[in-house]
């Protein structure tokens, strides 16, 4: 009985579950999506080099940012749950005074939280895998790995991970829910939807002079960061976070008045439709939320931000790994002898022959002169010839090494030998190559190597360390941010349901008052989101900055990954908060014709 009334009353309030199931569904992907890294494409890439250990470095990582992410979602579903409570208490109540105990309207509850909750983890569970798959090959084409590397399956302790974290998330939403009804007294819930928020308004005058202090403040803390820099972190940039906070709080407590001014001078677009009683409703909510849409406002910066970032770095880690290394290999080797040494000779008896594995080559002595040690002009000007002769200043600056006339080379006590190579044909296979003889020469000297291949790998550790903290933390702020909006806006509908019912006594048709309603919830997503976008325009301009000093953003890629993000999870949101509104509001579908 009770699994068919449960089923029943799901399938009957599918859209009063809509903003619950999604923050279930979207919470569900992004948890197995990060918990899935043993199947991407660039860590298995990265895995296979013995010198670095970034893989396990970027698992742990992303493991104990898993905690986070997971108190975060479990705060966000318990938030909806309550509003699911609060908007069936006359439900509820209903069923207390037709005769059933509070343990069987407990039970009920439960029961449909199992169902929706079941159901949700399915739908996020299958869309998780395809985000992961997504970007497993974003990542994979953004690092340059090689195709043979990119697969697809599916991480099964990553599906048990993400199971067990929502099985004790959905155990919490049915404590709440027990708990929830037995607090309840019967008269609260038969009344609960007699009980109407208090609107206060504020004088136009003060607003204005609000948003001009607002405005004036943000600009201060814009000036302070655009020309101190985003690294230095001192007094002075606490002042500037200080004064950035506090002027997006100003904007929000004042926009309502401010708007509203700029609305009712234009009164042919002010007294159209139901805009008067559009802003009116803002301009007196405000007063009670414009708190949490400068909360709002900042956690979508912070996922701007973030995720920008992250992905916009993808340029700079192939210019360093260039300008640090430009040739495939550099070998220097100190023999035990004062002989001349043969390194492609020797290289070649250990199975990497330079003149079958290497495009180009160039083996060398560092020889003592007056002026220190010094390489032949004839070396330097065949590595200028090769790599450029930014590249040899930049070498010789690197070794300490100066340039001297060829005679002076002959018979000079020779240091060390330097060899230099780019490989020909697999690059893959000539590094394996080159690595299995260089092991030979510890028996006649001592040396070391470096490859671009290893500097690379090194660089693009960092790199997807950066990448995915930065769109795990980037998508939970985005979520959270849109989560709660959009049940901030649920909850304000339910309590306008009586004036819209007014409205429609009046004579207002249903299409006119649907509109109102989007239009309500379009400004509380817009206004936040279109001032987070200019915190965040400013915020890239001063990290770009600093990134231009040591290579190049890819702006194209960054900004491509963060609309996406955006479109998906908090247009995702809005449009739910859309239908829900007017589902509340009676301004639905079967309300047109009224």
């Amino acid at each position: 009985m009770f699994s068919e009334l449960a089923w029943k009353n799901v399938r009957r309030s599918v859209r009063d579950y809509g903003v619950w199931f999604l923050t279930i569904v979207f919470g569900v992907c992004l948890f197995y999506t990060f918990n899935a890294l043993e199947n991407q494409t660039v860590l298995r890439f990265l895995a296979q080099n013995p010198k670095t250990n970034i893989v396990e470095s970027i698992r742990s990582l992303i493991g104990m940012l898993s905690v986070f992410v997971w108190a975060v979602l479990a705060f966000l579903i318990l938030y909806a749950s309550g509003f699911l409570v609060r908007r069936r208490k006359k439900e509820l109540g209903t069923y207390l005074l037709l005769g059933m105990e509070r343990w069987q309207v407990a039970r009920l509850l439960l029961a449909e939280t199992a169902c929706i909750g079941a159901i949700a983890l399915a739908a996020g569970l299958a869309l998780g895998v395809l985000a992961a798959w997504a970007l497993s090959a974003f990542t994979a084409g953004l690092f340059a790995v090689p195709m043979t590397y990119f697969t697809f399956a599916l991480s099964v302790p990553a599906l048990g991970k993400t199971a067990l974290a929502f099985a004790a998330i959905f155990l919490l939403v049915m404590v709440y829910h027990a708990f929830a009804v037995s607090r309840c007294r019967l008269i609260d819930l038969l009344q609960a939807g007699r009980v109407n928020q208090a609107l206060k308004g504020r004088s136009l005058g003060a607003s204005v002079a609000l948003f001009l202090l607002g405005a004036a403040l943000l600009a201060v803390a814009y000036a302070m960061l655009l020309t101190r820099g985003l690294l230095r972190v001192d007094a002075l940039f606490w002042v500037m976070i200080g004064l950035g906070s506090l002027g997006t709080l100003l904007f929000f407590r004042s926009l309502s008045g401010f708007l509203l001014r700029i609305c009712q001078s234009r009164r042919g677009f002010y007294l159209k439709n139901l805009n008067l009683f559009v802003l009116r409703q803002f301009n007196a909510r405000i007063n009670t939320t414009y708190r949490s849409m400068t909360v709002i406002c900042l956690m979508l910066l912070l996922a701007i931000g973030i995720t920008a970032s992250s992905v916009g770095l993808n340029n700079t880690v192939s210019q360093m790994a260039e300008e640090e290394l430009p040739q495939d290999v550099s070998l220097t080797f100190y023999p035990d002898g004062e002989e001349p040494v043969d390194l492609p000779a020797l290289l070649a008896e250990g199975g990497f022959d330079p003149g079958r594995d290497c495009a180009f080559h160039l083996a060398f002595p560092v020889f003592r002169s007056e002026a220190g040690q010094a390489v032949a002009r004839s070396v330097y000007d065949a590595f200028a010839g090769r790599w450029g002769r930014a590249a040899a200043d930049a070498f010789l600056e690197r070794e300490q090494l100066a340039v001297r006339p060829d005679g002076e080379a002959q018979g000079a006590w020779v240091n060390c030998w330097i060899f230099l190579a780019d490989y020909a044909g697999d690059k893959q296979a000539a590094e394996e190559a080159f690595q299995g003889a260089v092991t030979a020469l510890s028996e006649l000297g001592g040396y070391g190597y470096t490859t671009r291949l290893d500097t690379w790998m090194d660089l693009m550790g960092t790199k997807v360390l950066v990448l995915f903290i930065g769109l795990y933390l980037g998508v939970v702020f985005l979520l959270a941010s849109a989560a709660v909006l959009a049940l901030q806006q649920l909850t304000q509908a339910a309590d306008a349901a009586g004036q819209y019912r007014v409205l429609s006594l009046l004579g207002a048709p249903g299409k006119m008052r649907g509109r109102a309603a989007d239009a309500q919830v379009a400004l509380a997503f817009l206004l936040p989101l279109a001032l987070a976008l200019v915190h965040a325009a400013v915020g890239m301009t001063a990290a770009n900055a600093v990134i231009a000093e040591v290579g190049q953003v890819d702006s194209a890629a960054s900004s491509a990954v963060t609309a996406l993000l955006l479109a998906v999870v908090y247009g995702g949101y809005f449009l739910a908060t859309c239908r829900g509104s007017r589902r509340l509001l009676g301004t639905g579908r079967e309300a047109r014709g009224a």
